[in-house]
């Protein structure tokens, strides 16, 4: 689960970097995106099946919705062909979905967990990049009059930083990846 986590956090934390400071091919980020969701979307799937609460169920549920709103928005963020309406639509209020399911799971999960821990460490970690996602998903708005998003620095930004973040995260789900962390 922590590798599957981690892969897509690097997905969405390469693509975003690079889609700010290079010039890439539009249709390259896309699928680096996509190929990140599907990550997340299978780690998320694998933690609601090792749910073992009824508080980790339901977070890891608003968590498993979350990812597949980002499977639909970076699904349809490959349509290079899509007004800035149709992008609002089919990308942005996905993504927006995405990241209140992401904020609202890692408040749940945060909440649950004894400090200090490593799983307070995790939560605070996912809590993080939930909020930088939020942020992200904000600025991404396409602006109809300009057919450009609200910050495209500010969303890319966001973006990198909540992967971090997650990726942080996903590190410590790792067997064995706890045992360099300071209590």
């Amino acid at each position: 689960m922590g590798v599957l986590f981690a892969v897509g956090s690097v997905c969405f934390a390469v693509a975003s970097f690079v889609s700010q400071w290079a010039a890439v091919t539009r249709p390259g980020i896309g699928v680096t995106f996509f190929v990140g969701s599907i990550f997340f979307t299978t780690a998320a799937f694998v933690q609601l099946r090792a749910a073992e609460t009824r508080g980790d169920r339901i977070a890891s549920l608003i968590q498993f919705a979350g990812t597949l709103f980002f499977n639909v928005s970076t699904f349809a963020a490959m349509n290079t062909a899509l007004d800035a309406e149709q992008v609002d639509l089919r990308v942005w209020t996905p993504d927006v979905f995405g990241s209140i399911c992401f904020l609202v799971s890692s408040w749940l999960a945060y909440v649950a967990v004894s400090r200090p821990s490593t799983e307070w460490r995790i939560g605070v970690l996912n809590l993080a990049g939930s909020v930088f996602f939020g942020i992200s998903a904000a600025a991404a708005l396409v602006e109809p009059s300009t057919s450009e998003p609200v910050s495209a620095a500010v969303a890319n930004a966001g973006t990198t930083a909540g992967a971090l973040c997650f990726f942080a995260g996903a590190l410590l789900l790792i067997p064995g990846g706890t045992t360099h962390v300071d209590p």
